[in-house]
């Protein structure tokens, strides 16, 4: 058993990752059913948030059938921190994470996400005054350092915990490789081996089949693994990881029926929360992964990404479904 403050978790939990314009309440559910173990929302900006500005605050929407779920803020100022605190705690999250490691360039500039990397004094008295401002369990998400020559990641993750942090999700590049190139996780091995270390550490990134998984859990010995890419358009990708975990085995093909379905929710979902207009646009980005690889299908993916009427995207996966409906799957991985 994993455990993050109170919150018991099973072996080797799997956990949805917190992207931006992806792990909306919709796709989160979604996640939930096929075997999340702890989802994450979209990152939430402090300074939004105490503007009051819509888009911060709609995403502090969480539901009972997502627990336990983690709020994720990020900012860079002390002040706006400590109320975003205040702010979030009425949303009744089972835990807030930190932001520490996004490393785009309109959140590093502020000094925030893995802007804060390099200032660790500064990541550390904020984790700490964090803690102190809720009863709620404080994580943090961050990378390996800034850059190749200031990785510093164990010494980084000990102040943490020592500072009341109760995990930690490492993803393995620094913020000079965006992510580019393949992820480290020796070094997130090297945290987990501390002894000094009692929290759960987690991996992130490239974990993109279940033998990856796997090889996380065997080879490097972390608590669990965080999934984000290998996830969009694929909620089934924790129910893979845990069915090859059990057996030793890949889950057999997700059907065409299986697909429709959880495209047809997912839009459905989105429309009941963000209404037409947003929730068929910010669907689109999900198909093509849902119905990846398949031949002959430009022409339904297209009609799918450029309807603006939901009515039009419905009815085009019925026409998917009478047309592909025993369509055989390759194994994906």
């Amino acid at each position: 058993m994993v455990k993050i403050d109170n919150i018991e978790l099973p072996d080797f939990p799997l956990l949805l990752a917190p992207m931006e314009d992806v792990s909306d309440p919709p796709f989160r559910a979604l996640c939930k059913e096929q075997g999340a173990d702890v989802v994450y929302t979209e990152f939430i900006s402090s300074e939004g948030l105490i503007r009051d500005a819509a888009k911060s605050v709609m995403k502090l929407d969480i539901y009972e059938k997502e627990r336990p779920v983690g709020i994720q803020i990020f900012g860079a100022n002390m002040e706006s921190m400590l109320q975003t605190i205040d702010i979030v705690e009425k949303s009744n999250p089972d835990i807030i994470d930190i932001n520490f490691g996004c490393p785009v360039k309109k959140v590093v500039s502020k000094g925030a996400g893995a802007g804060i990397l390099k200032d660790v004094c500064l990541m550390e008295q904020l984790t700490a005054e964090m803690v102190k401002r809720t009863n709620l369990p404080v994580t943090v998400k961050t990378r390996l350092g800034w850059d190749h020559d200031s990785i510093k990641i164990v010494e980084v993750a000990e102040r943490l915990q020592d500072v009341g942090c109760k995990a930690i999700s490492i993803h393995g590049r620094t913020r000079a490789q965006m992510y580019k190139g393949n992820a480290d996780w020796k070094p997130i091995a090297e945290v987990k081996n501390n002894p000094r270390m009692h929290i759960p550490v987690f991996g992130n990134g490239d974990v993109n089949t279940p033998e990856r998984a796997l090889e996380m859990r065997d080879s490097y010995g972390l608590d669990g693994a965080m999934i984000g890419r290998a996830s969009i358009g694929n909620p089934w990708f924790f129910k893979q990881v845990k069915h090859f975990f059990e057996t030793g085995e890949h889950l057999a093909p997700i059907s065409m029926v299986e697909r429709v379905e959880a495209a047809r929710r997912h839009l459905q979902m989105s429309i009941d929360w963000k209404g037409e207009k947003l929730g068929v646009f910010e669907t689109r980005r999900h198909y093509t992964n849902y119905f990846k690889g398949i031949q002959d299908f430009k022409e339904y993916r297209m009609k799918m990404v450029t309807s603006d009427e939901s009515k039009d995207v419905f009815d085009t996966f019925d026409e998917v479904l009478d047309k592909f409906a025993d369509y055989q799957f390759e194994q994906q991985f």
